[in-house]
């Protein structure tokens, strides 16, 4: 069986939410309007700030549904590719790129798994070389128009639900592969594999992981993408690989120590 890696994308791929950095130009293109975007933006601040337990989650899925009834998906997706680069190319952090990288050359299989709408995170996945999605999805109707229904939601045990099916339809082996979140609400994402690493936990997450002694990542530095921009430093490269590569070193001993935990 092959091993996989898996990656939350909030605050772990990207710095931030993917959902909210969309706001300003679904706002710009008509979709929101003015009190709307000052509540994303409000609401952008605390998760940045203070992260997201399942219940402020769960009001914004509903919210979500409520708002986006009747918009089109196809013009959604033609807003996420045009304004891709501008909104979330400057958040993607260094290390998860590094991380992405280091698994796929071990020969893992390396997946996105989101509960933000997979309008957002399949673009985001395509920019950092992910290739295999696992996001929510949101029904739409014989017009191509979202109705406040979701076909898949992919939050704490709905991610643990679709990891496994994902494991079982790709012949992954959970028990050696390894999962990355930022999020409290993601412990079964996290329990369900034999390498688990918390990124940039919150508080209740990084309590957690100390009490498994479970190996925590930081990850710190955004990078551009794009070929124009000359690359990092080799000492900024070197420091995240050296924390990076720590880390997955921790995790194997960690699970041949005591197994998985």
């Amino acid at each position: 069986m092959t091993e996989a890696a898996f990656f939350d994308l909030d605050k772990t791929i990207i710095a931030g939410s993917s959902t909210l950095a969309f706001g300003r130009p679904l706002y710009r293109a008509g979709f929101l309007g003015k009190r709307t975007l000052l509540r994303l933006g409000l609401a952008r601040a605390s998760y940045m700030l203070f992260g997201a337990d399942e219940d402020s989650l769960s009001r914004a899925r509903d919210a979500m549904l409520d708002l986006v009834a009747g918009w089109r998906q196809d013009e959604v997706v033609g807003i996420v590719e045009e304004t891709l680069e501008e909104i979330i190319e400057p958040l993607v952090f260094a290390e998860a790129l590094f991380l992405i990288d280091e698994h796929k050359r071990a020969g893992r299989e390396v997946y996105v798994v989101s509960a933000s709408p997979e309008e957002f995170v399949r673009p985001i996945a395509d920019m950092v070389g992910i290739d295999k999605v696992i996001a929510t999805r949101i029904r739409t109707d014989a017009l191509g128009r979202y109705v406040p229904e979701l076909e898949q939601y992919v939050m704490g045990p709905g991610k643990v639900e679709a990891m496994k099916k994902a494991a079982e339809r790709d012949g992954i082996d959970l028990d050696g592969s390894f999962a990355y979140t930022d999020s409290a609400t993601d412990i079964p994402m996290l329990e369900i594999v034999g390498h688990p690493v918390p990124v940039n936990p919150e508080k209740e997450l990084r309590e957690e992981a100390e009490s498994r002694e479970w190996p925590i990542l930081e990850f710190q530095r955004p990078v551009s993408l794009r070929p124009t921009v000359p690359a990092p430093p080799p000492k900024v490269w070197l420091g995240v690989a050296a924390g990076v590569a720590g880390a997955i070193v921790i995790a194997a001993l960690s699970k041949k120590r005591g197994g998985r935990a």
